[in-house]
Formats: structure tokens, sequence, C-alpha cells
């Protein structure tokens, strides 16, 4: 039987079990900090030539000059017409759906003018330039290019840069393939904290960005996590997670392998099950039992399941519910008779996968919504990736002369206040006092 713990709300210990559960923290260590710190200081300092060395020293070839890490807009177009015609038409497919689903997602610039004529307002703008990360090697992830880069398209970004590792100089043809339908603009074959750190700070080759978005192994994270404040990322994220609700009517197979599609990612991912019905927490884990063995990643989902998986029993779905929000995962199926009506008391989740029939899967490739979402509890207080991670606001400020004058009383009253002179007098010049 695989090991999965059960967990029963009704216990007086569940929720600190269930918080021992949940309890992630991030593997970067005081060697991982160390390493990646030295990366990045040798790309600082010698740029280009750093990056040549760390690519012969880690992806294992040697590029000639540091021309050759970038993959021409040509070795795209050839990696798209390499493809199958049933995976053209997938990415295209995929494409289109969140693109479409995106372009709902745009902020747009508003004002508005006072009685006196003051004018007031927010100027809505895109990010000059995009660092893209994409995983490479065996994690290949073409729905990464999607969601990451139509987005930022939509948005109105001038220039995507994309970097990918290419171990061996290997070249995953479908990760380019999706670069070149996404509408990536530069490609360059470097990874790991390097890649991280030449699209912060710009190297004679890889120009600097404004925003580095994308999923890495842990070097790749600590690294992101470095650079904040020189540039802007997206987010550091945990492993991935799933967490279904379901009333015991959906099909007990279905389940279990909604299940796996989160837990094969690694063994560090979740996977939990909530229901009222003990008699179909039961049958799902004999789906799980007779399931697993068929499954190519199965070592990697009984490690996932056994150390972070879980069963959990409540008295209703009015606990489940309680039980949900205090998760705040990543992906949430809600796989109940009417979601809609749950799904409105959700207040914590990446995304709500609502329905018998929505497996999580379809979120993660095509259905729209970006597959970029918030895990380790942070959807607590943050949000999906979207096109607004790729605008800015600039607030409009017009006082006209009336405005001015009886702004500046206020003004001038509450910087007096703080002792700031200088601010007060500022304000009362345009409002006609010396």
């Amino acid at each position: 039987m695989t090991d999965i713990a059960f967990l029963d709300a009704a216990e007086a210990d569940f929720y600190p079990r269930l918080d021992a559960l949940l309890a992630w923290e991030s593997v970067s260590d005081a060697g991982v900090n160390r390493i990646v710190e030295e990366i990045i200081g040798e790309i600082r300092r010698r740029g280009d030539a750093a990056l040549l060395d760390y690519t012969r020293r880690f992806d294992g070839w040697a590029p000639a000059s540091a021309a050759d890490l970038e993959i021409p807009r040509e070795r795209l177009e050839t990696a798209w017409e390499a493809v199958p015609a049933d995976q053209q038409a997938a990415l295209e497919t995929a494409t289109a759906r969140i693109r479409s689903y995106a372009e709902r997602q745009k902020l747009e610039s508003w004002r508005y003018t006072e009685p006196d004529g003051t004018l007031l307002g927010q100027q809505v703008t895109p990010l000059d330039r995009v660092g893209l990360y994409v995983p490479g090697g065996k994690a290949a992830y073409p729905s990464s290019v999607l969601m990451n880069a139509v987005p930022a398209k939509v948005a109105g970004v001038e220039e995507l840069e994309m970097v990918v590792p290419t171990p061996a100089g290997e070249l995953n043809e479908l990760v380019l393939a999706a670069a070149r339908v996404a509408g990536v603009d530069r490609v360059f074959a470097i990874g790991g904290a390097q890649a991280v750190a030449a699209l912060a700070w710009g190297t004679e080759t890889v120009p600097g960005v404004d925003k580095i978005v994308g999923p890495g192994n842990i070097y790749v994270a600590t690294a992101k996590r470095a650079v904040f404040g020189q540039v802007g990322i997206d987010m550091v994220a945990g492993p991935s997670e799933i967490l279904v609700v379901c009333d015991g009517g959906t099909d007990p197979d279905w389940i279990a392998m909604d299940l796996f599609s989160q837990a094969e990612h690694d063994e560090d991912a979740q996977a939990i099950l909530i229901s009222p019905d003990g008699e179909f927490l039961d049958r799902v884990r004999e789906s799980i039992d007779r399931l697993l063995p068929a499954l190519e990643r199965r070592a990697i989902i009984e490690s996932a399941l056994r150390g972070r998986g879980a069963l959990i029993r409540v008295r209703d779905l009015d606990e489940a519910v309680e039980v949900a929000n205090h998760i705040a995962p990543e992906h949430l199926e809600l796989s109940v008779a009417d979601p809609g009506a749950l799904a409105a008391r959700i207040r914590h989740a990446g995304a709500i996968f609502m329905g018998r029939y929505t497996a999580e899967a379809l979120g993660d490739y095509c259905a729209g919504p970006n597959h970029v979402l918030p895990t380790s509890r942070t959807a607590r207080f943050s949000s999906p990736l979207g096109v607004y991670d790729f605008q800015k606001r600039s607030s409009l400020i017009m006082a006209s002369p009336q405005g001015a004058a009886a702004l500046a009383e206020t003004a001038s009253v509450l910087a007096r206040g703080e002792g700031l002179t200088a601010h007060a007098r500022s304000a009362e010049y345009r409002g006609g006092k010396r």
C-alpha cells in the first residue's frame, strides 16, 4: 500500500500536524548562497569572459566566442519546422488561448478632472526589457515559455530575452519552437545563476533587463532572490502543489491521477485530497495503489506522497473550505456538485479548477490562465503571473491655479507638522504666499 498520511480534522492535533506537513523551507543553504554570490560577482566583474567559463564548466560545451552564446532567430525557425505537426498545432492553440485570456488582463491608463480643474490619474506603461529563464536539459518545459512570454508581449514589452541552459550544447527543439510562437526576441544558450546575473547587470553580449521571470533550480531561485532590487522578479517559487476538495461524487481514478499529476514534478511536490466522505478517501487510496505502478515516474510520485502528501477527512464541505483557505494552495480543484458556490468562499488559492471535468493539467498547458502561481502558502498575499506583472503605473498630477491654492493649505499644515519647512514653502509659493 502506498504510504500517504491520513489526517482527520476532528482530531485535536489536526492543525499542528497539517502545518508540519505544509512547512517548506528553502533548501538554499549557506553553501548554495556562497556559490551564487561568487558567480554573481564574477559575472559583474568579467562579463562575457565569466559567462564563457561557466558555460564550459557547468554545461559541458565550449563556445568559441561570446557571440556563440546567442541562438540566432533562424534557428528558432528551423526548430519550428522540425517539430511534428501535432506539436505545432498544440503550441499554436495554447498560445492563442493564453493570449486571449491575457488580453483581458491589460491595465489601462485613466484620469479625471476635479471641479477646480486639477487633473489626477494613472498612466500605465510596459516594461522595456524582460528576461525569461527557461530550464534546459531533461527539465525542458515549452509550456513555461508560453506562460511567461505571451503575457509579456501582450503587455507591450519591447524586448523579451530568453535564456536556456544547453547541457553538452544540446538544444531542445520544442522549447525553441515555443519561443518562436510566443514572440521571444532574443535567445541565449546560458543557464544557472550566471544567466540570472547576466540578465540583471548585463554583459557585453547579453543586455541587462528590468525584470526576470521563469522557473529554475535552487541556484537559479537563489540568484533571483539575490538580484532582486537591481531588477524585479516574478517570485521565488517552491515545489508544485495540488489540493483537491471532493464531495465523493467523482471517479476516484480521476482524483488519484490528479494527485499524481503534481506529485510527479519532484519528490518535494505536495498532493492533498480533502473529503467529508471517508469511504471515498479509501477508494482513492485503492486507486492510488492500483494506478501508480504503471506510471513512468512512479518513484518520484511515491516519494512525494510519502513525504508531503495527505488524505484529509473533514466533517462537511464548510470545513473543507476552512482547511483549503488555511492551506492557500497553488492549485485548488473543487470537484464537487456546486463548485461555483464553494469557489465564492475561497480566499486564498493560486488557481481554482471548478467542477468534476476540470483537471489541473488543463491549466498547466492550454486552458488560458497562467500556470505561474504562488506556492508555499504565498497565495495568502500574492497572485498568478499576468500581464500586470509586465506593466508599471505612474501617477498623474496636474494642479490648476485654484487647485494649487487649496491643496497648498493642507500640504503646508502637514509639512510644518513634520518639520519640513521647505516642503511647506514650496507648496505655499504655488498658493500665492511668500
